[in-house]
């Protein structure tokens, strides 16, 4: 099980040619789950786009958008739907309400984002602290210690109690029904395959207790953090070779071993 942004494919970017031939070569083996904060249309053009492989393989790769929130399948030749937990209006409006407050009050407000700010993505609503397509680079000098982002949590969380706010990205709050995180749509995931957390794998960047991440480690999901897509091409590589081969190692050695029965 993957994050997406900055650990399968650079922020808002496209995957790299080297990791959409190895993840094709992962979904040969096992299935493959990619869970993300972003939209199904952010799914689309970061890590769908050029990507190659037969119907059986994208029939065992599973897309969970907007942190779990809603759940795509292959199926007859298309993504398909399976489950949305969308956000009432009255909810998303005291979201976007309480998000742009906050961001005022605590001098967050870009005057010259790199597109909105604030976006309505059906289950969710998330605050981009520069804009949804700012470049990398300024992302990550934007709030290197995370202190902005906190506090903004901070302000956000007490406001709005029957509601689920948490860290996102490098510049980015998310907010979602109370109970509805990562841990939800991987909860619900086993329960349609049939498989135990024991038998995961989840790779991501933000397992700090924060990050949208979190949850994931929070409900023992064998986790494995990295600073960034080269390092999940590595952990990739060296899990296609331990795959096919009995006899090796599992290669990332402080995590529980995967099941080898997918």
């Amino acid at each position: 099980m993957f994050d997406l942004d900055d650990t399968l494919a650079p922020s808002k970017s496209s995957m790299d040619p080297a990791m959409t031939r190895a993840l094709a070569d992962l979904l040969e083996r096992v299935p493959v789950s990619i869970i993300s904060g972003g939209r199904f249309e952010q799914f689309e053009s970061q890590a769908l786009d050029g990507f190659s492989a037969s119907d059986e393989s994208l029939s065992r790769l599973h897309l969970m958008p907007t942190c779990g929130t809603r759940y795509y399948r292959w199926q007859q030749g298309k993504w398909t739907l399976q489950y949305a937990e969308d956000l009432s209006d009255d909810e998303k409006s005291r979201a976007i309400g309480t998000l742009e407050e906050g961001a005022r009050e605590l001098g967050l407000w870009h005057p010259g984002p790199w597109g909105d700010l604030i976006e309505d993505r059906g289950s969710q609503i998330t605050f981009s602290a520069l804009g949804q397509q700012a470049p990398v680079a300024e992302k990550h000098a934007w709030d290197p210690d995370g202190a902005k982002k906190l506090a903004l949590w901070g302000y956000v969380s007490p406001r709005l109690p029957d509601l689920e706010v948490r860290g996102g990205g490098s510049t980015s709050i998310d907010i979602t029904r109370k109970g509805i995180d990562k841990a939800f749509g991987i909860a619900r995931l086993t329960e349609k395959l049939g498989v135990g957390i024991d038998q995961l794998l989840f790779i991501g960047d933000r397992l700090d207790p924060t990050g949208n991440d979190y949850p994931v480690f929070a409900m023992g999901v064998p986790s494995v953090a990295i600073e960034d897509w080269r390092g999940t091409l590595a952990a990739v590589e060296s899990l296609n070779v331990w795959f096919d081969d009995p006899d090796a190692a599992f290669p990332l050695m402080t995590m529980e071993p995967l099941s080898r029965n997918p």
